[in-house]
């Protein structure tokens, strides 16, 4: 059969005022350097590349006024942004500047909303010339909503230990003696800074979702096979443990972390609190 054709730490302060001097530089140089990295595990290949994309990424994202703190990472919450790396890169795109500008926004060097919404662009990748069977193009269907699913629940897990110790810290600072206001508020800044990372990576999850059935069902169209079956089984894995998310963060985290289109409802209503 033919294959179908191609459609388509210490004080961050001055910290940030050297970095506020060098990221044009920093950027200029990310742009050249920032192809994706993957490592094991959906999560990124440790290595200078990779922090360089995501230090740029914090200074620009604070510099366009989203949450984003320079304090130091804990364990949990760099783990965090490790295994968030998974869902927020495209599941196969074949094309590598489109992975860099994906790697960019991923690090908030682009902000989140610039990411076209386009489910069609994983089917178009498994219409790549190495795909020469409809069998591998279900396959690697089936791959990728499997290791999706299968990552889901970890990442809940310590999303909602991060969310935790969180919630501990801002009830802490009403009672810090020492803490001056803009202590506060690279604390509060790191709390939402999590926050909406947990809503991106929930946000995520429903596209990549959309775009695996997007494929499938146009691939059974085109090329119908029992392999369809083991696809949406896949699929019917995904969609069942996405869920695992919600709970997480109220209904409208991704408006209020300006992902999304702002409901009326929600206008005004910071993320954060601050007691």
């Amino acid at each position: 059969m033919s294959r179908p054709l191609r459609r388509r730490a210490l004080d961050p302060r001055p910290a940030l005022r050297r970095a506020r001097a060098a990221w044009p530089g920093a950027l200029a140089l990310t742009l050249l350097v920032s192809c994706a990295q993957q490592g094991d595990f959906g999560r990124p290949k440790p290595g200078v590349w990779n922090s360089l994309v995501d230090t740029t990424g914090t200074v620009i994202a604070h510099e366009r006024g989203e949450p984003a703190s320079l304090l130091p990472l804990t364990d949990d919450e760099q783990d965090l942004r490790n295994r968030a790396w998974r869902f927020l890169m495209p599941a196969d795109t074949r094309e590598a500047f489109l992975d860099i500008l994906a790697n960019l926004t991923r690090a908030r060097v682009l902000p989140p909303s610039w990411r076209p919404d386009d489910p069609a662009r994983f089917y178009d990748a498994l219409l790549a010339p190495d795909f020469r069977s409809p069998v591998s193009r279900y396959r690697k269907l089936t791959d990728e909503a499997v290791a999706d699913a299968r990552l889901i629940p970890p990442f809940a897990g310590l999303a909602a230990r991060v969310g935790d110790a969180d919630a501990r810290r801002l009830r802490s600072l009403p009672f810090a003696r020492t803490l001056d206001d803009a202590d506060v508020r690279r604390a509060a800044l790191r709390v939402a800074e999590n926050r909406c990372l947990v809503a991106w990576v929930r946000l995520e999850t429903g596209s990549r979702l959309a775009a695996y059935r997007y494929a499938l069902e146009h691939l059974f169209a085109e090329a119908p096979d029992p392999a369809a079956a083991e696809a949406e089984r896949a699929l019917a894995m995904l969609a069942g443990r996405r869920p695992i998310l919600d709970p997480l963060l109220p209904p409208d985290a991704a408006a209020k972390c300006g992902l999304v289109g702002e409901p009326p409802a929600a206008a005004g209503q910071p993320l954060v609190v601050k007691g």
